[in-house]
């Protein structure tokens, strides 16, 4: 683990000196500590108004509760509440209910590889720096991906791969990579393997499984994601990395910015989570990225998901690519234990009440809450820390230091739950989860499989526990169908919900409080850096700033990525609203409040996953591409006359022992033999002459 914290320490050492005045969590504590204050302060007051001769009694009471420990949750709540916290919910197992057609599932998705299952890390024939690295991380036995694409990637063959999520599927890639690199040493400093990963974190955590593989042989390795400092980054690629760890954009800023890095000796082209690249506005910046590669590679694409995309990516990309399914890309891990919470029709704003009951009752450490918006992920993070939790937050909003600072924070176990978005949901393997928490329903079945992936991982137990309202069971039901344990239903008592819900509208004023003193310091933050930026330009000159501040060039000019943003911003509108008058007035309606209502913000979680499902089935519906990789493997033919292989026209003359054959072969060649018989011998230089045959 030592090289995993060394990759992590790294990446927040470059961004020590970025951090903001105050944290989140400061400011939420000193809104609590002002409610408290006020609250004394009332109490004080009506003692006063009611009893005078009491003031004293009340008085050392008030200064008793001061110096308890303000840290403790429970302290917020009076002793009305104690029956609230002992008050169990109720636990249902799901019933499956019978599809009344015997359809089969889509075999597309089956363990189509056949592997050897008694395969060990030995049998591999792996160098023994490897097999050090491998005894030393404590692996003791391939996972199935990594028995059936370490023999694969060896040969040097073409992979597309897909498993669930949590298999291993890092070591699968890196270990033959690794293997190769020992095999043939560089005889020049230059990059010769590129693995492009779609989120900064788990570039991060790719880069660290790296170099603890790579930790007993020369093999250098370089990470450049977006976030962290450029110049750095410049500097390591100048030196010729034998491995490039990268998100796509932050490469094709180095490609054109730094004139002594290219990809042309790339011999190895890695793209993990591929279908995540293709779901962001990656697409574009992926073609460049593959044209710029060198044609005469390995490329080795793995996804956990298989999309229409990513197999349109596969043809353009891949050279008689080796199919390696190990597992339906629709399973959840085997030791998860699935519960669902049903939000009837009219109570759709219970969602904010039921997960902080969830949160102080049920599930307190180890958590991580999935929500569909980055605007509810923060305000979940502000009640739930007004509510006496250690949260954290994950979003695309935080700068890249806030970022890596809860992903520390939560796996050090400084913060029990975690509040993130789909940008967490991939690939990132942190240890010790033990519930994951839906606040909706997620766009698909594919992106559900990759929130709940986040726990139960590499044979570990753990829980999910789902929010489901009546739009959203559809979903639901084909979660229960596919279960391969039992599915089970939770029910909470509805005087606790009431008695949450009343809680969270006391807090509304506090979460105003702090979003304001947020909105205050990010003005300060912007006229500081106008400042600042007006004294260098007096000190400097104008001549020596404008040497220093030259654009960066991108593929693309700011126009056309304009054009292609707000061309798909306007698909994505247009498909939502398209024909729904209901939404359209939503839209409207919200847009004129400034405060949004429970249900309301439930209601708009939900349309941002419909609004993906509804882009996602419109995609689907489209004619598909012809492409290189096959479909599905063909059935097998019926038993009967096997057809005969077309023999060339040379094997033809000479295996043929028909009558009609015999009778040619006697009368000799025909005009038209001869005479191309003759073109081809005094192209060779002889001379044709017919032979006696006997």
């Amino acid at each position: 683990e030592a090289g995993g914290e060394d990759a992590w320490t790294a990446a927040l050492r470059q961004l020590r000196g970025k951090k903001a005045a105050t944290t989140l969590d400061e400011k939420i504590e000193k809104v609590r500590q002002k409610r408290k204050l006020q609250e004394r302060e009332t109490k004080q007051a009506k003692v006063k108004d009611e009893d005078a001769e009491a003031e004293d009694d009340q008085t050392k009471k008030e200064h008793e509760d001061c110096s308890r420990d303000e840290e403790d949750v429970e302290s917020e709540y009076s002793l009305d509440d104690e029956s609230i916290f002992t008050k169990a919910d109720k636990v249902k197992v799901k019933e499956k209910k019978r599809s009344k057609k015997g359809e089969e599932p889509e075999s597309f998705f089956e363990d189509a590889s056949q592997y050897d299952d008694n395969l060990s890390f030995q049998d591999m024939n792996l160098s023994r720096p490897l097999l050090k690295a491998i005894t030393a991380l404590g692996f003791k036995q391939p996972t199935p991906i990594q028995k059936a694409c370490i023999p694969v990637g060896l040969l040097g063959k073409d992979i597309c791969a897909c498993a669930a999520t949590g298999t291993g599927k890092t070591a699968a890639f890196i270990l033959p990579v690794l293997e190769r690199l020992i095999y043939k040493p560089r005889q020049a400093p230059i990059t010769r393997v590129l693995v492009l990963v779609p989120t900064r974190e788990l570039g991060i955590q790719v880069h660290s499984v790296t170099k603890q593989l790579a930790q007993f042989s020369s093999v250098t390795t370089c990470l450049a994601v977006g976030g962290l400092d450029v110049k750095t980054q410049e500097a390591a690629l100048r030196s010729g990395p034998d491995i490039l760890i990268a998100t796509p954009g932050r490469l094709i800023d180095h490609l054109h910015n730094c004139p002594s890095f290219h990809l042309s000796s790339v011999e190895v082209l890695i793209l993990d989570e591929a279908d995540r690249m293709l779901d962001e506005y990656f697409e574009e910046q992926m073609k460049e990225i593959i044209r710029l590669c060198s044609h005469h590679r390995q490329t080795m694409l793995f996804s956990a998901t298989m999309t229409e995309e990513v197999k349109d990516l596969a043809s353009v990309s891949l050279k008689n690519p080796v199919r390696i399914f190990v597992n339906s890309n629709t399973d959840v891990a085997p030791f998860l234990r699935q519960e669902f919470i049903r939000i009837r029709p009219n109570r759709e704003g219970d969602r904010e009440a039921i997960v902080t009951a969830l949160l102080t009752r049920t599930f307190q450490d180890h958590v991580m809450l999935f929500t569909q918006t980055k605007k509810q992920a923060h305000r979940m993070h502000i009640l739930l820390g007004l509510m006496g939790l250690r949260v954290g937050e994950l979003h695309g909003n935080l700068s890249q230091t806030q970022r890596l600072e809860s992903l520390r924070r939560f796996k050090d176990e400084q913060i029990d739950i975690l509040v993130a978005t789909d940008v967490a949901a991939r690939g990132l393997d942190i240890e010790g989860v033990k519930t994951v928490i839906n606040f909706t329903m997620p766009n698909t079945i594919k992106h559900y499989v990759h929130r709940v992936g986040r726990t139960a991982r590499a044979g570990k137990a753990g829980r999910s526990v789902s929010l489901v309202g009546e739009e959203e069971r559809k979903m639901l039901k084909e979660i229960v169908k596919t279960a391969k344990t039992p599915v089970k239903a939770r029910i909470l008592p509805q005087d606790v919900i009431l008695k949450f819900r009343e809680k969270i509208e006391n807090l509304e004023k506090d979460i105003y409080a702090v979003l304001c003193l947020e909105r205050e310091e990010r003005e300060m933050q912007q006229s500081e850096a106008q400042i600042n930026k007006a004294k260098k330009q007096l000190e400097t000159g104008k001549k020596e700033t404008g040497s220093e501040s030259l654009e960066r060039s991108w593929f693309q000019t700011r126009e056309e990525r304009k054009k292609e943003k707000l061309a798909k911003a306007l698909q994505e509108f247009d498909l939502a609203l398209r024909g729904k008058k209901k939404r359209k007035k939503f839209v409207q309606d919200t847009q004129k409040k400034g405060q949004m209502t429970p249900e309301e913000r439930s209601q708009f979680e939900i349309l941002k996953s419909q609004m993906y499902a509804e882009r996602l089935a419109k995609r689907n519906r489209r004619a598909k591409r012809a492409r290189a990789l096959p479909e599905e493997e063909p059935a097998a033919a019926p038993a009967g006359p096997k057809k005969k292989k077309k023999l060339s026209v040379f094997d033809e003359e000479l295996t043929n022992t028909s009558r009609k054959a015999l009778k040619q072969y006697r009368a000799g060649p025909s005009f038209e033999d001869r005479k191309r018989l003759g073109i081809a011998q005094r192209r060779k230089g002889g001379n044709f002459k017919s032979k006696s045959r006997y």
